[in-house]
């Protein structure tokens, strides 16, 4: 019954503006949002990961990779703090957005050039890391469809999942540079989802850190980082 009301609110939230173009302002930034693709600024989590993007976060000239970009939110925000403080280096930093949606493909690259990011940020279809094979990158962003349950469709993909916390955490040490880490963002309106997550990632002998946190009457959204290699306590004892 929970992941019953749960879809029913995501298309509550979404169905007055899914069927028809729509033009939104996330963080101060302009996004066209196309039919069927998620609408990042009918929920919190988009606008928060991004707001907390930061230089230590994202250096300068950093590779970046970001799963499941959806309208290219994160992708834009990452290639212009990539970008900052390069111009001496002769680097801008490169992101590659990839989604398994051919919808946020088409909008994630209208955004990347209504932006002015389109020279830094490459879009790929396909699902997880499928279209980076042999690819590393210095950060991988990931705002992952957090609530337990199989998509009907496309645009249910940005919201729903099955088995992807094992997938993620699998692949991605293959796909970090040595000093690379991942920056994911989880929330526990469906808890079991974010135990399950953080659970394979320790599976798969990664730490974590929690950057930050906002708590908000419906659920509560966490920004970790992603390390690899378990964390020792002073007993030799593995800490998450």
């Amino acid at each position: 019954m929970y992941i019953v009301f749960l879809r029913l609110r995501f298309h509550l939230f979404q169905r007055h503006r899914y069927n028809r173009l729509t033009v939104e302002t996330l963080a101060g930034k302009p996004f066209v949002i196309l039919p069927g693709v998620f609408n990042p600024t009918l929920f919190f989590s988009s606008a928060f990961f991004v707001q907390t993007f930061s230089p230590e976060l994202i250096p300068p000239g950093a590779t970046v990779l970001d799963m499941g970009t959806g309208s290219g939110v994160g992708a834009v925000f990452a290639a212009q703090w990539a970008a900052q403080g390069t111009a001496a280096q002769g680097s801008a930093g490169r992101v590659v957005a990839v989604d398994v949606n051919p919808a946020a493909v088409r909008c994630a690259r209208i955004n990347a050039l209504l932006n002015g990011v389109d020279d830094r940020v490459e879009v790929r279809a396909g699902d997880l890391f499928a279209p980076v094979a042999g690819a590393q990158f210095d950060v991988v962003l990931f705002n992952p469809p957090y609530i337990s349950g199989t998509a009907k469709n496309d645009l249910e993909k940005a919201f729903f999942s099955t088995g992807l916390a094992t997938r993620f955490a699998t692949e991605l040490r293959t796909h970090l540079n040595p000093d690379g880490y991942a920056l994911v963002i989880l929330s526990d309106i469906d808890a079991p989802f974010e135990a399950a997550f953080l659970a394979a990632l320790a599976q798969a002998n990664f730490s974590r850190r929690i950057v930050r946190q906002k708590k908000l009457p419906t659920e509560t959204l966490t920004i970790y980082q992603i390390l690899r290699g378990a964390i020792m306590n002073a007993s030799g004892q593995k800490m998450v």
